[in-house]
């Protein structure tokens, strides 16, 4: 199985498809001229118990969920800045206790100089077990990938970018001030679950197996709903923007997405 950073590109360049059609531990050059270090730490944690939060301004959050009885936490961090200074200066802080793990990344504060070297993000694969609880995903600017995760209860809020979510079980809060999401399931689990997604100004896209059952709640204040889940001698000639309704005649799981300024396209795919 290729290492996840392979899996987020190839996810990556599906999704920008998908949404667009709807609506190594040392400094060195990389090919855009920028310098790169990367770190790569493991931490045990008990898998019953454990929690993780993750804050970052610039760059990307991928958490893979791992099946089995996995002990660890693995953190695999990638910064990038334009010159050796500003590499040094962002900082991948870890609180690792028995229970829970923080990591956040420290920016050198801005100086005020239109001029000054701004440049720095860090990239994250941090590879979890599958019932994590995820107190806090905060990611300023970037990219979001869930991949596997089947928290109880997890919370993740995006300012500018894309969310990917791709075959996910558990209870997901999701919240994106601007840039679009991706709900992606190749197949189906009639676990008790939800996701909750709130878009400001931004797209959405899920794309589900044509047996799921699930209740499906879609609004969104300026823009359209597409729905293949609605049945035929249902559809209307124009586009709502509001859906409340239980497929394959279940109230769970549960399916909730919201956007102030733009579409949301549900589809069905047979597996």
């Amino acid at each position: 199985m290729p290492w996840p950073s392979t899996i987020l590109r190839n996810w990556t360049a599906l999704m920008a498809v998908l949404v667009a059609s709807f609506a190594a531990g040392s400094c060195q050059p990389s090919e855009n001229s920028s310098l790169e270090e990367i770190s790569d730490r493991r931490y045990p944690i008990d898998p019953a118990a454990a929690t993780i939060s993750v804050t970052n301004r610039d760059g990307s959050i991928q958490i893979y969920g791992a099946g089995g009885d996995v002990r660890e936490i693995r953190v695999e961090a990638l910064k990038k800045a334009y010159t050796p200074e500003r590499l040094k200066t962002i900082r991948v802080q870890v609180s690792a206790e028995k229970n829970s793990i923080s990591i956040d990344t420290i920016y050198p504060p801005d100086s005020g100089n239109r001029l000054s070297d701004r440049s720095g993000t860090v990239d994250y694969v941090i590879v979890v077990p599958q019932t994590i609880r995820i107190s806090r995903l905060d990611l300023r600017n970037g990219e979001v990938l869930l991949e596997e995760v089947h928290s109880r209860q997890a919370h993740a809020q995006l300012g500018s970018g894309r969310f990917f979510v791709h075959n996910c079980f558990g209870n997901l809060d999701i919240a994106i001030k601007t840039g679009n999401l991706a709900l992606v399931y190749e197949w189906w689990d009639e676990a008790d679950f939800s996701i909750h997604a709130k878009v400001e100004d931004g797209n959405s896209f899920a794309y589900l197996p044509e047996d799921a059952v699930f209740h499906l709640l879609a609004r969104t204040e300026t823009g359209k709903i597409a729905n293949d889940f609605e049945k035929k001698e249902q559809r209307r000639a124009e586009l709502t923007n509001q859906v409340d309704q239980l497929v394959g005649g279940a109230d769970k799981p549960k399916i909730e997405i919201e956007t102030q300024d733009g579409n949301i396209r549900i589809a069905e795919h047979n597996p």
